[in-house]
Protein backbone atom coordinates (compact mmCIF):
# COMPACT_ATOMS: atom_id res chain seq x y z
CA UNK A 1 0.00 0.00 0.00
CA UNK A 2 1.36 3.39 -1.03
CA UNK A 3 0.97 5.72 1.94
CA UNK A 4 1.14 9.51 2.21
CA UNK A 5 1.19 11.47 5.47
CA UNK A 6 0.05 15.06 6.02
CA UNK A 7 1.07 17.04 9.12
CA UNK A 8 1.32 20.62 10.36
CA UNK A 9 3.31 20.69 13.61
CA UNK A 10 5.69 18.60 15.66
CA UNK A 11 4.79 15.47 13.70
CA UNK A 12 4.83 12.86 16.46
CA UNK A 13 2.06 10.81 14.82
CA UNK A 14 3.75 11.27 11.46
CA UNK A 15 6.98 9.83 12.88
CA UNK A 16 5.14 6.90 14.48
CA UNK A 17 3.51 6.05 11.14
CA UNK A 18 6.77 6.49 9.24
CA UNK A 19 8.58 4.13 11.61
CA UNK A 20 5.75 1.61 11.25
CA UNK A 21 5.97 1.79 7.46
CA UNK A 22 9.73 1.20 7.57
CA UNK A 23 9.14 -2.00 9.55
CA UNK A 24 6.36 -3.35 7.30
CA UNK A 25 7.20 -4.67 3.82
CA UNK A 26 3.57 -4.21 2.73
CA UNK A 27 3.68 -0.45 3.44
CA UNK A 28 5.44 2.01 1.14
CA UNK A 29 5.71 5.57 2.43
CA UNK A 30 5.68 7.56 -0.81
CA UNK A 31 5.06 11.12 0.37
CA UNK A 32 5.21 13.23 3.54
CA UNK A 33 3.74 16.72 3.21
CA UNK A 34 3.69 19.62 5.66
CA UNK A 35 1.70 22.82 5.13
CA UNK A 36 3.72 24.94 7.58
CA UNK A 37 7.35 25.72 6.64
CA UNK A 38 8.36 26.35 10.27
CA UNK A 39 6.83 23.17 11.70
CA UNK A 40 9.28 21.44 14.05
CA UNK A 41 8.33 18.05 12.63
CA UNK A 42 10.11 18.85 9.36
CA UNK A 43 13.56 18.81 10.95
CA UNK A 44 12.66 15.77 13.08
CA UNK A 45 11.67 13.86 9.95
CA UNK A 46 14.72 14.86 7.93
CA UNK A 47 17.01 13.87 10.80
CA UNK A 48 15.56 10.36 10.40
CA UNK A 49 16.06 10.36 6.66
CA UNK A 50 12.39 11.03 5.88
CA UNK A 51 12.04 13.57 3.06
CA UNK A 52 9.32 16.17 3.61
CA UNK A 53 7.66 18.24 0.93
CA UNK A 54 6.42 21.64 2.08
CA UNK A 55 3.23 22.92 0.46
CA UNK A 56 2.52 26.16 2.31
CA UNK A 57 -1.20 26.85 2.32
CA UNK A 58 -0.54 30.58 2.67
CA UNK A 59 0.99 30.58 -0.83
CA UNK A 60 -2.42 29.90 -2.33
CA UNK A 61 -5.32 32.30 -2.79
CA UNK A 62 -7.98 29.77 -1.88
CA UNK A 63 -8.50 26.40 -0.24
CA UNK A 64 -9.34 24.96 -3.66
CA UNK A 65 -5.98 26.09 -5.05
CA UNK A 66 -4.13 24.66 -2.07
CA UNK A 67 -5.95 21.33 -2.35
CA UNK A 68 -5.22 21.23 -6.07
CA UNK A 69 -1.51 21.44 -5.22
CA UNK A 70 -1.96 18.66 -2.66
CA UNK A 71 -3.70 16.50 -5.24
CA UNK A 72 -0.94 17.05 -7.79
CA UNK A 73 1.68 15.92 -5.29
CA UNK A 74 -0.35 12.93 -4.11
CA UNK A 75 -1.17 11.86 -7.67
CA UNK A 76 2.48 12.14 -8.68
CA UNK A 77 3.38 9.84 -5.78
CA UNK A 78 0.53 7.48 -6.73
CA UNK A 79 -0.70 7.54 -3.13
CA UNK A 80 -3.37 5.00 -2.22
CA UNK A 81 -3.97 5.96 1.42
CA UNK A 82 -3.58 9.36 3.06
CA UNK A 83 -3.09 9.75 6.81
CA UNK A 84 -3.71 13.19 8.27
CA UNK A 85 -1.48 13.24 11.35
CA UNK A 86 -1.96 16.53 13.13
CA UNK A 87 -2.86 18.26 9.86
CA UNK A 88 -4.53 21.49 10.94
CA UNK A 89 -6.57 22.19 7.84
CA UNK A 90 -10.19 21.36 7.10
CA UNK A 91 -10.75 19.56 3.81
CA UNK A 92 -13.35 20.63 1.31
CA UNK A 93 -16.20 18.33 0.30
CA UNK A 94 -14.51 17.88 -3.11
CA UNK A 95 -11.20 16.77 -1.60
CA UNK A 96 -12.92 14.43 0.87
CA UNK A 97 -14.99 12.92 -1.95
CA UNK A 98 -11.96 12.46 -4.19
CA UNK A 99 -10.21 10.42 -1.50
CA UNK A 100 -13.36 8.81 -0.11
CA UNK A 101 -12.49 5.98 2.30
CA UNK A 102 -8.79 6.51 1.54
CA UNK A 103 -8.32 9.48 3.86
CA UNK A 104 -7.75 8.94 7.61
CA UNK A 105 -7.46 11.26 10.58
CA UNK A 106 -6.49 10.95 14.23
CA UNK A 107 -8.42 13.02 16.79
CA UNK A 108 -7.63 13.35 20.55
CA UNK A 109 -11.04 12.44 21.93
CA UNK A 110 -13.49 9.58 21.92
CA UNK A 111 -15.60 10.78 19.02
CA UNK A 112 -18.35 11.81 18.69
CA UNK A 113 -17.44 13.57 21.97
CA UNK A 114 -15.51 16.82 21.66
CA UNK A 115 -14.80 17.39 17.98
CA UNK A 116 -12.61 20.39 17.21
CA UNK A 117 -9.99 21.97 19.46
CA UNK A 118 -9.22 22.03 23.21
CA UNK A 119 -10.49 18.48 23.63
CA UNK A 120 -8.67 17.73 26.88
CA UNK A 121 -9.81 20.86 28.70
CA UNK A 122 -13.36 20.23 27.53
CA UNK A 123 -13.28 16.61 28.72
CA UNK A 124 -12.07 17.70 32.16
CA UNK A 125 -14.65 20.49 32.39
CA UNK A 126 -17.41 18.02 31.49
CA UNK A 127 -16.38 15.73 34.33
CA UNK A 128 -15.66 12.77 32.08
CA UNK A 129 -14.13 9.67 33.65
CA UNK A 130 -12.26 8.74 30.51
CA UNK A 131 -10.98 10.28 27.33
CA UNK A 132 -8.87 8.89 24.50
CA UNK A 133 -8.38 9.13 20.77
CA UNK A 134 -10.13 8.09 17.56
CA UNK A 135 -8.84 7.10 14.14
CA UNK A 136 -11.56 7.74 11.58
CA UNK A 137 -12.16 8.09 7.87
CA UNK A 138 -12.56 11.73 6.92
CA UNK A 139 -15.81 13.26 5.77
CA UNK A 140 -16.49 16.93 4.91
CA UNK A 141 -17.81 17.74 8.40
CA UNK A 142 -15.12 18.40 11.01
CA UNK A 143 -13.97 15.27 12.87
CA UNK A 144 -16.79 13.23 11.38
CA UNK A 145 -16.70 9.94 9.54
CA UNK A 146 -16.66 6.19 10.24
CA UNK A 147 -14.45 5.28 13.19
CA UNK A 148 -11.82 2.60 12.70
CA UNK A 149 -9.97 2.47 16.06
CA UNK A 150 -10.40 4.11 19.44
CA UNK A 151 -8.18 3.96 22.50
CA UNK A 152 -9.56 4.81 25.95
CA UNK A 153 -7.54 6.71 28.56
CA UNK A 154 -8.83 7.04 32.14
CA UNK A 155 -8.97 10.53 33.60
CA UNK A 156 -7.37 10.94 37.02
CA UNK A 157 -8.65 13.44 39.63
CA UNK A 158 -5.36 15.38 39.51
CA UNK A 159 -5.26 15.59 35.71
CA UNK A 160 -4.63 18.85 33.91
CA UNK A 161 -5.15 19.28 30.15
CA UNK A 162 -1.39 18.94 29.66
CA UNK A 163 -1.08 15.73 31.67
CA UNK A 164 -4.07 14.17 29.96
CA UNK A 165 -2.77 15.24 26.55
CA UNK A 166 0.54 13.46 27.16
CA UNK A 167 -1.14 10.15 27.98
CA UNK A 168 -3.60 10.42 25.10
CA UNK A 169 -0.77 11.22 22.66
CA UNK A 170 1.02 7.98 23.59
CA UNK A 171 -2.16 6.07 22.72
CA UNK A 172 -2.58 8.03 19.49
CA UNK A 173 0.69 6.57 18.21
CA UNK A 174 -0.44 3.03 18.99
CA UNK A 175 -3.96 3.50 17.66
CA UNK A 176 -2.84 4.97 14.33
CA UNK A 177 -0.34 2.18 13.75
CA UNK A 178 -2.99 -0.42 14.59
CA UNK A 179 -5.37 1.22 12.11
CA UNK A 180 -2.65 1.04 9.48
CA UNK A 181 -2.04 -2.64 10.25
CA UNK A 182 -5.74 -3.43 9.86
CA UNK A 183 -5.78 -1.79 6.44
CA UNK A 184 -2.55 -3.47 5.35
CA UNK A 185 -4.03 -6.84 6.31
CA UNK A 186 -7.20 -6.07 4.30
CA UNK A 187 -9.34 -6.56 7.40
CA UNK A 188 -11.39 -3.36 7.00
CA UNK A 189 -14.83 -3.36 5.42
CA UNK A 190 -16.82 -0.12 5.14
CA UNK A 191 -20.56 -0.37 4.71
CA UNK A 192 -22.18 3.02 4.32
CA UNK A 193 -20.95 5.05 7.27
CA UNK A 194 -19.92 2.15 9.52
CA UNK A 195 -16.66 0.25 9.69
CA UNK A 196 -16.52 -3.50 10.16
CA UNK A 197 -13.66 -5.98 10.38
CA UNK A 198 -13.51 -8.88 7.94
CA UNK A 199 -11.77 -11.02 10.55
CA UNK A 200 -10.89 -10.77 14.26
CA UNK A 201 -7.89 -8.66 15.24
CA UNK A 202 -5.82 -8.50 18.41
CA UNK A 203 -5.73 -5.25 20.36
CA UNK A 204 -5.12 -4.09 23.95
CA UNK A 205 -8.16 -4.21 26.23
CA UNK A 206 -8.52 -0.43 26.31
CA UNK A 207 -8.83 -0.31 22.51
CA UNK A 208 -12.21 -0.35 20.77
CA UNK A 209 -12.38 -2.05 17.38
CA UNK A 210 -15.28 -2.32 14.92
CA UNK A 211 -17.57 -5.37 14.96
CA UNK A 212 -16.98 -8.33 12.68
CA UNK A 213 -18.86 -8.10 9.39
CA UNK A 214 -21.36 -10.89 8.97
CA UNK A 215 -23.11 -11.49 5.68
CA UNK A 216 -26.79 -12.21 5.92
CA UNK A 217 -27.59 -15.67 4.65
CA UNK A 218 -30.40 -15.91 2.15
CA UNK A 219 -33.27 -18.05 3.32
CA UNK A 220 -34.31 -20.73 0.92
CA UNK A 221 -37.93 -21.70 0.65
CA UNK A 222 -38.82 -25.36 1.03
CA UNK A 223 -40.18 -27.18 -1.96
CA UNK A 224 -43.72 -28.45 -1.63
Amino acid sequence: MRLAILFSGRGSNMLALAEACAARPSADLVRVICNRPRATGIAAARQRGIPVEVIDHTDYASRAAFEAALNRSLDKAQAELICAAGFMRLFSADFAARWHNRLLNIHPSLLPDFPGLNTHARALKAGKKESGCSVHFIRPAMDAGPILVQAKVPIAPQDTPKRLAQRVLAEEHRAYVLALDLLLADKVHICGEQVFLRAPAAAPKHFVLPPIFKRKSRSRGKKA
